[in-house]
């Protein structure tokens, strides 16, 4: 029971320190600026990194110092949270599987579309209701005239490798032609397209394409690629967990039958 408890106390370790890139990473989404506009979407990897963090540190204490009913705890929970793990896992993949980007001849930016990503999404987050609020969240971020900063020059603008929300939000589609004056300052073309983006650009800072769907594709696109990097994390600290949890699941038989064992034990001297 001695080796398992050891070889359980330490992994919890391992857990417990693996938690910390998983919080900071969750603190590092929450940052960004598409995620700031989405409030409930900001803190889920924060809360996940501290749930590890916490029953991690039960299971080595229980572990490490033999304590049985820590180690029960410990596995109630930490079965609840490998589920919950791998339900958000799927439900991240499943829900960021379409891009919805398409590639722009003679630009290094792609473009976005909104219908080429999945209804939930469109649905939860780009609705009527939803996007009042996070309209005016991106025009506060700051997030397009610092674009000014980047970008002189045409020929730079096109080489730039525009952020989703900055390719969908601070400037217009590229089949509307309009004509390049600054990144967020565009001159209406002679023939409009009929494309209802294209008459919903303003070159008021203001306003933009933040009421265009190609702000709200970019939008989308900017959360299915952040969503993605945090996944790769969750899915290496999903498989650690299922590793260390057979393990300490291993430890806890070990001490209820040695207990068990003792007790007849004691019974028959």
């Amino acid at each position: 029971m001695a080796v398992s408890n050891n070889i359980t106390a330490f992994l919890n370790f391992l857990a417990f320190m693996c938690s910390i890139p998983i919080i900071a990473s969750g603190t590092w989404l929450a940052s960004k600026a598409d995620n700031e506009c989405i409030h409930w979407l900001r803190w889920p990897v924060v809360f996940l990194g501290i749930a590890i963090l916490l029953v991690s540190l039960t299971g080595f204490i229980g572990a490490y110092w033999r304590k049985e009913s820590l180690l029960g705890v410990y596995l109630v929970c930490m079965a609840i949270l490998i589920v919950l793990l791998l339900v958000f896992i799927v439900m991240a993949f499943v829900f960021t599987r379409p891009s919805g980007a398409y590639h722009v001849p003679g630009r290094e930016y792609e473009e976005y579309r909104l219908d080429g990503f999945s209804s939930w999404l469109r649905d939860h987050i780009t609705s009527s209701d939803n996007w009042v609020k996070i309209r005016a969240c991106l025009a506060d971020s700051g997030i397009c005239p610092k674009l000014n900063q980047k970008y002189i020059t045409v020929d730079q603008f096109y080489a730039g490798h525009l952020s989703p929300i900055e390719s969908g939000c601070c400037k217009p589609p590229t089949l509307c032609g309009y004509q390049f004056v600054n990144p967020i300052t565009w001159i209406n073309p002679a023939t409009p397209v009929a494309d209802a983006d294209c008459n919903l650009w303003n070159n008021d800072p203001g306003q933009l394409c933040y009421y265009c769907d190609s702000c709200k594709a970019g939008l989308l696109g900017n959360l299915r690629r952040e969503w993605r990097k945090a996944n790769v994390i969750l899915i290496v600290t999903v498989v650690v967990l299922i590793w260390v949890y057979l393990i300490a699941c291993s430890a806890y038989r070990n001490a209820q039958t040695e207990s068990l064992f003792n007790k007849y034990k004691r019974g028959w001297a």
